[in-house]
């Protein structure tokens, strides 16, 4: 750990001293190696550059990935049945095909160090805004702190399950002591406490800034106590937002992931923020690395998933022979989409998804900052259907949130058969959130969370064209390895997770 925590001193040193050399005479009269939050802490203001740090971490890259981030979403679509990523984005690729162990660096490593980084700001923010705010905007801000720390590490505790709790200040942490690692268990324990908080403090208002309100707060909770078969009380906070009436299913699915669309979507619950000109997507605009390099395609596998006219497969992915008419970006020599050619291989499907209408020829120079969106009320509906089908059973609450998303504007797919038995409304709903919340990053860990990760990705092959090609999943991937780096810098305090 003492390297994590040194890193997040780093990193929040450097957000610090950002906002200060921006301030007349600051660098005369503070070098930057005696950098003090006493020095920082001074003004309200102060309170407002800091938690626009914190939400920074959303954009925080896997080391020698091409600039991706962490939450670019459909990375973790590569780690699943649903996507091949041919250049690795995100580490699906390598994950699949070499397995995962203690020294993945590019992305075992760098997701741990990403959220205890993320992990160390929100302590040290929590040590000193009292020091600068009170009242009701103190509280609101600390609500939005609380839930950053719980979303870190809910990462954690997805990825690794067993690691360290830590809620110092890293400005007062001993860096010779070792740390020892928390049970998964308690790990989600802390993850709800923090949610709870958050959930007393946010606003009560809809999600549209790119600040967490509480029922960002409330969804995530519900996302946590269904990862912990605590169906019950999921079913029951899912059916607490649905009544609220704040959000609705957005009239337009495909609005959902492009801008400007994104902005007036009545159905977005937390979503990583990108503007340009100043925050645009790393390295090149998002529509190059996927329409233009095709570092995501569809598998077959999921492509069948799709029940016979659905438009939502043609929302979100092109298929052979599309042109203009169906969105295809394309001019020239490659007006007409072909597999095999720009990149394209044969027996996979170019996604569509997150592609702005009206984009031509994406290539480098091409500037997009459509929103990844981390949350949004579709998985509500889903998450209470599956939550209360295994409490209680296929009731009409069930039906309904189902038919809701099936039925949504746009989509007006027909509603499920009546009479379903549970286990049969259980593979429906899989269905659903499968080709619902396709490319979206929620494939992998459903899978996790469901307990069929090995049933499904151990031998599964994407591309039914070379069928010697199979992917790799152990029962120990349920829960990732501690990167030897912390284990190493941590002995003995700090033990592997099983199997490694």
């Amino acid at each position: 750990m003492k390297n994590i925590q040194i890193l997040t001193y780093i990193s929040l040193a450097c957000i610090i001293f950002s906002f200060q050399s921006c301030q007349k005479g600051i660098l005369n009269l503070t070098p930057p190696d005696q950098l003090s939050t006493t020095v920082f802490w001074q003004s309200p203001a102060d309170a407002d550059l800091a938690l626009t740090g914190l939400y920074s971490s959303l954009y925080a890259t896997c080391a020698n990935d091409w600039g991706t981030s962490q939450y670019t979403v459909p990375n973790w679509d590569n780690f699943s049945d649903d996507s091949y990523g041919q250049y690795n984005y995100g580490g699906g690729r390598d994950a699949l095909t070499s397995g995962i162990t203690p020294f993945s660096q590019q992305f075992v490593y760098s997701y741990y160090a990403n959220n205890y980084i993320a992990i160390g700001s929100v302590n040290t923010f929590l040590a000193n805004v009292s020091k600068v705010l009170t009242g009701e905007k103190l509280n609101a801000y600390l609500g939005e702190a609380h839930f950053l720390r719980a979303f870190n590490y809910f990462w954690l505790a997805q990825l690794y399950g067993n690691v360290p709790i830590i809620k110092e200040n890293p400005f007062s942490v001993n860096y010779q002591k070792g740390m020892a690692k928390s049970t998964r268990d308690e790990v989600l324990a802390f993850v709800i406490q923090d949610l709870d908080s958050a959930i007393l403090t946010l606003p009560a208002t809809k999600y549209s800034s790119g600040h967490a309100v509480k029922s960002t707060a409330q969804g995530y909770k519900v996302r946590v106590l269904l990862f912990e078969k605590k169906y019950a009380e999921a079913a029951a906070l899912a059916k607490q937002i649905i009544d609220g009436n704040t959000y609705s299913l957005n009239s337009s699915y495909p609005g959902n992931f492009y801008k400007p669309d994104q902005n007036a979507s009545t159905e977005l619950m937390f979503s990583v923020k990108y503007l340009l000109p100043n925050i645009q997507h790393a390295y090149v605009g998002f529509a190059v690395a996927n329409q233009r390099w095709k570092g995501y395609l569809a598998t077959q596998d999921l492509i069948n998933e799709y029940e016979s006219g659905d438009p939502r497969k043609t929302m979100n992915f092109f298929f052979q022979g599309d042109t203009q008419a169906q969105g295809w970006p394309f001019t020239g020599d490659l007006s007409v989409a072909t597999p095999g050619k720009d990149s394209w291989i044969v027996g996979f499907y170019a996604v569509k998804k997150w592609l702005t209408p009206g984009m031509v020829n994406p290539d480098y120079g091409a500037l997009d900052d459509n929103d990844f969106v981390l949350l949004r009320y579709a998985d509500i509906k889903l998450m209470y259907a599956e939550a209360q089908n295994e409490a209680s059973g296929p009731d009409g609450g069930v039906y309904q949130q189902i038919n809701d998303v099936r039925n949504r504007p746009g989509v007006n797919m027909p509603p499920l058969p009546s009479g379903l038995s549970k286990d049969a409304m259980r593979s429906a709903i899989r269905h659903e959130r499968r080709v619902e919340l396709a490319f979206e990053g929620l494939r992998y860990f459903d899978l996790r969370r469901w307990g069929t990760a090995a049933q499904k990705l151990n031998g599964f092959v994407q591309n039914p064209l070379a069928p010697a090609i199979a992917t790799k999943y152990e029962a120990k991937y349920d829960f990732w390895p501690i990167p030897q780096t912390e284990i190493d810098r941590n002995t003995p305090l700090l033990i592997q997770n099983p199997g490694y």
